[in-house]
């Protein structure tokens, strides 16, 4: 049996709450309370179990795990909407080199998921209304828009990312080949980061930024967008 830590936002009065589940990177659970977020955390594991499994991972996705609250921050802003302000502890620990292999391979499988998905679907059918909210073209290009802020934030700099969201944006490239190439880029970038920089906290007026933590949302963010489009008409299976 696995037991998984959760470290968990929510505002003061435990609304619009966020479960993380750093031990299986990139797995989140959200709910209007923190009593919804966390009992839908099971389900989360279970399906980002899955996810890992369909890439090969050894993790079995229908073994019985138990989880355990360790950390749950009440105090800053964006609470429940996986806050940029906030760090949890285990966000500190600087990457090995076997980590960035694993999570470069998740960012890919998350990316690849997301483009074999938006290369189905007709362009009256990324475009069409929804009464769920934005269109699935507007999802696929906000998951693209946001990946470099949270390098940049860490690192810097991240260079071709704006200007591959805004080809997407134009047309001048398909969703499918952008989300693709972005995976590409990410992992160019991360692995081009010196010793230092893996393990620096670097201190902004928003908060501290480390690599390990802009891979984390990075990687929670496509999982939540791709969980978004799942529950969808037509959606890409979890």
């Amino acid at each position: 049996m696995t037991t998984y830590d959760l470290y968990l936002e929510s505002g003061p009065r435990q609304k619009k709450a966020m479960v993380h589940v750093i031990d299986l990177l990139g797995c989140v659970a959200v709910g209007p309370t923190t009593a919804a977020a966390v009992a839908a955390t099971p389900e989360a594991i279970a399906a980002y179990r899955r996810f890992l499994t369909r890439h090969g991972d050894p993790v079995d996705p229908e073994a019985t795990v138990t989880t355990r609250i360790v950390e749950h921050i009440t105090e800053g802003g964006f609470l429940g909407n996986g806050s940029p302000y906030i760090v949890f502890q285990p966000d500190y620990e600087p990457l090995t080199d076997r980590e960035i292999d694993i999570f470069l391979g998740r960012v890919h499988w998350l990316r690849d998921e997301l483009a074999t998905w938006a290369a189905t679907r007709s362009e009256a059918q990324l475009d069409a209304t929804s009464s769920a909210g934005r269109t699935e073209r507007a999802i696929l290009l906000h998951v693209l828009g946001a990946t470099g802020s949270f390098l940049s934030a860490t690192l810097g700099t991240a260079p071709g990312f704006s200007a591959l969201h805004g080809a997407a944006t134009r047309g001048e490239l398909p969703l499918a080949a952008a989300l693709r190439r972005s995976a590409e880029m990410i992992a160019t970038r991360v692995r081009s980061a010196s010793p230092a920089e893996r393990s620096q906290v670097r201190e902004l007026p928003a908060g501290p930024r480390t690599l390990r933590k802009a891979i984390r949302r990075l990687m929670e963010h496509d999982w939540e967008h791709l969980a978004e489009l799942s529950r969808r008409p037509g959606g890409p299976p979890l």
